[in-house]
């Protein structure tokens, strides 16, 4: 088996963008494309994630993985850590989720429209839950934000925002992680990240929130 066959191909602006599995393949939508946006990946996984989020935000993101600062020494490397960002509250939010040692993102949700910074933290961890559970990953989930984490438990989102049009798609999220709670179990330990302690934590998307 030639060794492109394990790839996955991700052409974000080509002729047909979507996501390929073999150099042929991806050559046919970039091949006489100006300025086509294209790159590979090692898991379908990973290339799904990235085409969803779209070049400008991988881009982005990449290179703020590119910053590694010093873990501190009693940190869980085995570990994934979540985060979101609201640029208002409610505002626009994202959330993501990273392996905590190398700021590699492993899902990614957003730009939406309207929500809160709570909201995003409990998708955020609801979204790590299921994520490692289909993996059957033994790892833990860092998250610091207090509140969310209390949901989570509770199973509910107790957030005060009203549902409008903008925030649709939010809240039909919020009811599918809901959802995901009272029907799934899980063994993944949920740990507070104490980030006076420890500074930021490692999904953080680096911006005052």
């Amino acid at each position: 088996m030639s060794k492109n066959k394990t790839k996955y191909y991700v052409v974000w602006d080509g002729h047909n963008p979507d996501i390929y599995d073999s150099w042929e393949a991806c050559k046919l939508q970039i091949k006489g494309y100006p300025q086509a946006k294209y790159k590979s990946f090692p898991n379908k996984e990973t290339a799904v994630e990235a085409f969803n989020m779209g070049f400008y935000e991988f881009s982005r993101l990449k290179r703020l993985d590119k910053l590694k600062p010093q873990l501190p020494k009693d940190v869980i490397l085995n570990s994934i850590s979540v985060d979101a960002a609201s640029s208002g509250n409610p505002g626009i939010m994202e959330y993501r989720g990273v392996d905590t040692m190398s700021k590699k993102v492993m899902f990614y949700k957003g730009p939406f429209e309207q929500a809160t910074n709570n909201i995003g933290e409990f998708l955020a961890l609801v979204h790590g839950l299921a994520f490692l559970k289909k993996q059957q990953s033994n790892r833990i989930i860092y998250s610091d934000s207090k509140i969310a984490i209390g949901w989570v438990y509770k199973k509910k989102c107790n957030s005060k925002l009203q549902r409008t049009r903008k925030n649709k798609d939010v809240f039909e999220l919020v009811e599918r992680a809901e959802q995901w709670l009272k029907t799934n179990t899980y063994t993944t330990k949920i740990v507070k990240w104490p980030t006076k302690l420890w500074g930021e934590i490692p999904a953080d998307f680096g911006r005052k929130r």
